[in-house]
């Protein structure tokens, strides 16, 4: 395939990643069994990552950061820090890409099947370990205020894992580990059927 087509391939198979990580967050609205909805937008930006490399999981990373700013989904912790929701909220989104893409293109050459389900078992990981920092670094104090009165006052990490990351992050790791690899192995297929077709 000539370089101009794989251009015109990577923009358009990036858009509608970007599109679906869109609809996939506010999908995700109407999943919600804790404090925060479940977010099957991971599965795209790993699918982008392996497809495209760390820039895509990057840029895909970003629009889901700024999708969950924009949906009102962290409308809770806008209230507490403008600045630290915003840099929670996209740093853990574009941490996520990044690090996707990284461990896919560490493990590619050895075995790509290996190579995504490692992207897929990172990503959801990095989400959740950047906004844990994000809440100890920016909402700390009001985290505190928060957990008083529960069962996890004077523990304020412990509230966070459970509260906030707990049920939330295993069912995303769960989804994210068995969608992601089968549908970048899907694609692979087509794509490959696509480039014997001429």
């Amino acid at each position: 395939m000539n370089t101009n087509k794989q251009k015109i391939q990577r923009l358009t198979v990036l858009g509608l990643l970007s599109a679906l990580v869109i609809l996939l967050q506010f999908l995700s609205m109407a999943l919600r069994f804790s404090a925060f909805n479940i977010t099957l937008t991971l599965i795209p930006i790993v699918v982008g990552a392996a497809l495209y490399g760390i820039g895509a999981g990057a840029w895909l990373g970003l629009v889901f950061g700024v999708i969950v700013l924009l949906s009102g989904d962290a409308a809770g912790f806008l209230v507490w820090s403008i600045p630290g929701t915003v840099i929670t909220v996209l740093g853990k989104g574009i941490a996520a890409g990044v690090a996707s893409g990284l461990v896919f293109k560490l493990l590619e050459k050895k075995n790509r099947a290996v190579a995504t389900v490692a992207a897929a078992v990172i990503c959801p990981i990095v989400n959740s370990g950047v906004f844990l920092l994000g809440c100890l670094t920016f909402f700390f104090g009001n985290i505190t205020a928060a957990a008083e009165g529960t069962a996890y006052a004077g523990n304020t990490v412990a509230f966070i894992i459970m509260v906030y990351i707990g049920f939330n992050f295993i069912l995303e790791f769960l989804i994210n580990t068995v969608f992601s690899p089968t549908i970048v192995y899907i694609v692979n297929i087509g794509k490959k059927h696509f480039l014997s077709r001429g």
